[in-house]
């Protein structure tokens, strides 16, 4: 078994710690949001390792690898997302081998993924990335955009939106990171609030936290972290 994969269980329970006394801190359940397992650049068995965990699901950040990882896995119950930056060439292979994409931030994308979702049969669960840092290093929608790219979401058929998800810009010093964290964050949780209003849509789903700012976006509302060095140490591969 990868080392990843054996020292998984001690990182794991202390992860949950971290989850759980930042949901505390904010008045939250921690129950109320969910560990997403990044397993980008490790081996299927970290993946094995996280459904052994009780986890729902993973999460990859290309296509290629994430494909082929889930068709080495030996834990066919297991969930897979995608939650890096997906090209439009290759919407129809996320369609129809990931779970949900959280990385939609486009409307050439959207209708992309539309269009393979109906050629499947089915109606793909998808998340609208924004850039709510407004970092150029980043992809997503900017906020101003994002109006107007969930109107287009909804009035797909074969996509449902369940919610947004971003990453906050890395600073200079710990401070400036954290500070931009606490301002990204607050954007996408104010972004989704208004939009919920103004669409008539729960957009329940706020993907928001890695392992070094998860408790910043506990603190703002986070539903779902993705966590990947926390859990299985650098990438093997």
């Amino acid at each position: 078994m990868p080392p990843a994969a054996i020292a998984f269980p001690v990182r794991l329970a202390a992860v949950r710690a971290r989850l759980a006394a930042a949901a505390r801190a904010a008045g939250r359940d921690p129950a109320t949001v969910e560990l997403l397992a990044v397993t980008k650049g490790h081996p299927p068995a970290a993946a094995e390792a996280a459904a052994r965990a009780g986890l729902r699901a993973v999460g990859e950040n290309r296509v290629q690898e994430g494909v082929a990882k889930r068709a080495a896995c030996a834990a066919p119950a297991l969930a897979w997302e995608l939650i890096g930056h997906l090209q439009s060439n290759k919407a129809a292979l996320a369609a129809a081998h990931f779970n949900r994409i959280q990385s939609v931030d486009g409307e050439k994308l959207l209708r992309q993924l539309d269009r393979a979702a109906a050629e499947l049969g089915k109606v793909l669960p998808v998340l609208l990335q924004v850039n709510a840092g407004a970092d150029p290093a980043k992809f997503g929608a900017d906020l101003a955009d994002a109006p107007r790219l969930l109107e287009l979401a909804l009035a797909l058929p074969h996509l449902r939106v369940e919610g947004l998800m971003t990453m906050a810009p890395l600073g200079a010093t710990p401070a400036e990171t954290a500070a931009h964290a606490a301002r990204t964050f607050g954007n996408l949780r104010d972004l989704r609030d208004g939009l919920a209003v103004q669409f008539q849509v729960p957009l329940s789903e706020l993907s928001m936290g890695m392992s070094g700012d998860l408790e910043a976006a506990i603190a703002a509302g986070s539903t779902l972290v993705r966590v990947g060095t926390a859990l299985f140490g650098d990438r093997e591969v």
